[in-house]
């Protein structure tokens, strides 16, 4: 009956975790939007692919959530997707703060074509966004920053929860 009751009891940790890690994970996206066309700051082409990982994350968590099953492998590519989240988010807050030099990632959406005058002033109009500007703080840290912390907490919860998955069961 206890090897009965610490199964369940583990089971329900496993989910109420689940469901906080995907609940933070949309709060993120529907952050980072709100930021974006509400308020007017344009992403980088960085910010926009430390949207990535969350995507993924939820789509994972849904699919254990709805097939109550592999939760364990699920828990490896939530870990995975974390951790490269926080490799993708501390390159980012390296390049604000200069100790990383800007790469080719933040000049995607620049094409290297034969323009015409009227093609090139719109693009100058446009203003690309470079991964280096800052354009939007909370408690004068960087997106970047929050996201390289964040993403590193929930690497570590992840990770924790897998290696403590067996001793849980």
């Amino acid at each position: 009956l206890y090897i009965l009751l610490s199964n369940r009891m583990s089971q329900i940790k496993n989910r109420i975790t689940f469901n906080l890690i995907l609940i933070f994970s949309v709060f993120a996206l529907g952050a980072a939007y709100f930021i974006q066309y509400i308020l007017g700051h344009k992403p980088c082409n960085l910010c926009l692919i430390e949207r990535v990982p969350y995507i993924f994350a939820v789509l994972i968590i849904i699919l254990t959530l709805i097939l109550k099953k592999f939760e364990k492998l699920a828990l490896v590519f939530l870990s995975l997707i974390f951790v490269s989240a926080t490799i993708i988010s501390f390159y980012h807050f390296g390049i604000e703060q200069g100790f990383i030099a800007e790469s080719l990632v933040c000049d995607l959406g620049n094409k290297n074509v034969n323009l015409s005058k009227e093609d090139l002033l719109k693009e100058l109009q446009q203003k690309p966004i470079s991964c280096k500007d800052v354009s939007f703080r909370i408690f004068g840290l960087s997106l970047a920053t929050i996201n390289t912390i964040i993403s590193f907490i929930l690497s570590i919860i992840t990770i924790k929860l897998f290696t403590n998955y067996e001793k849980n069961k």
